[in-house]
């Protein structure tokens, strides 16, 4: 999609990496989480294998070298697509959130991007603030 491009900083239909799983709860599709990679930094990479990433994810990009700078993180609450509400065995008339987390490495480059889409009705969005000052 033309967030997730501009997230990756690539032109819309660019060619990427993308690693997808559903997460139930008990029997019940809640969340779809799809992660977005370029293929110029991980095509060829342990990253592209089918295969659980191991320890973890974000292990497997700091091996290749890149470190976490910062994330930016963007909700939307919306109608679903078609896709959207069959996966999640959506009500009609039920509405998801989608939450799309670009991470970037400390030299700016973006080396992760994770699109979830989840059924509004079931979850609560806990946001904590780091210690510091509070402004408004």
């Amino acid at each position: 999609s033309g967030d997730v491009a501009a997230a990756l900083r690539v032109e819309p239909g660019t060619d990427v990496l993308a690693r997808r799983k559903l997460l139930l709860a008990g029997d019940v599709p809640v969340r779809i989480a799809t992660s977005y990679f370029r293929l110029d930094l991980f095509g060829g990479t342990p990253l592209c294998d089918p295969d659980f990433v191991r320890p973890t994810l974000q292990a497997g990009i700091e091996a290749l070298g890149h470190r976490f700078g910062h994330a930016e993180e963007h909700l939307v609450a919306r109608p679903p697509s078609g896709f959207e509400a069959g996966t999640l065995e959506l009500d009609p008339g039920e509405w998801i959130v989608q939450v799309l987390r670009a991470s970037y490495g400390d030299d700016g480059t973006p080396v992760h991007v994770l699109e979830t889409i989840c059924a509004a009705s079931r979850h609560v969005f806990v946001v904590a603030q780091a210690t510091g000052a509070d402004e408004f």
